[in-house]
């Protein structure tokens, strides 16, 4: 039975793809729980729509992401924090911090949730953080801790 996906289903496929799957489980799991709807010829071309829509959109995330990252790419963004004798920080920086620097130094605005920072940053110095705001794009920023 053809039936469109009206949401992201694991191991199945994505929100408008048109899947082949068995009657029962089409009848009894995906279409009493809205997940997806029989495939008509109209539902078919809404499908369609949907698909070139989610294509655009992806395509677009994916461009914006490629610009912040040739925007931003071997930036050195300082940071001043508290620390003590031994530059040991009072506390750790971490993606709200990094962000904020961020947009100090450069202007640009980037979201906590594209900042991986692997382990805590505590000590003064030389830290690389990395940025993936997009699956398929991911780069480098040098973060300069100094003692504030």
């Amino acid at each position: 039975m053809k039936v469109i996906l009206v949401r992201d289903v694991p191991e199945l496929g994505v929100k408008g793809d048109v899947v082949d799957v068995a009657a029962g489980y089409a009848r009894n799991y995906l279409m009493p729980r809205n997940y997806a709807i029989k495939a008509t010829a109209g539902a078919l071309r809404q499908a369609e729509g949907l698909r070139k829509a989610r294509e655009e959109a992806e395509r677009r995330a994916r461009l914006e992401a490629e610009q912040l990252a040739t925007a931003l790419v071997g930036t050195r963004v300082v940071v001043a924090a508290r620390a003590g004798d031994e530059g040991r920080l009072f506390g750790s920086i971490g993606p709200p911090d990094i962000a904020e620097a961020i947009k100090k130094f450069t202007g640009v605005e980037v979201e906590r949730s594209v900042i991986a920072v692997a382990v805590s940053i505590k000590e003064i110095g030389l830290h690389e953080v990395l940025l993936q705001p997009h699956p398929e794009v991911q780069f480098h920023v040098t973060l300069d801790v100094i003692p504030a």
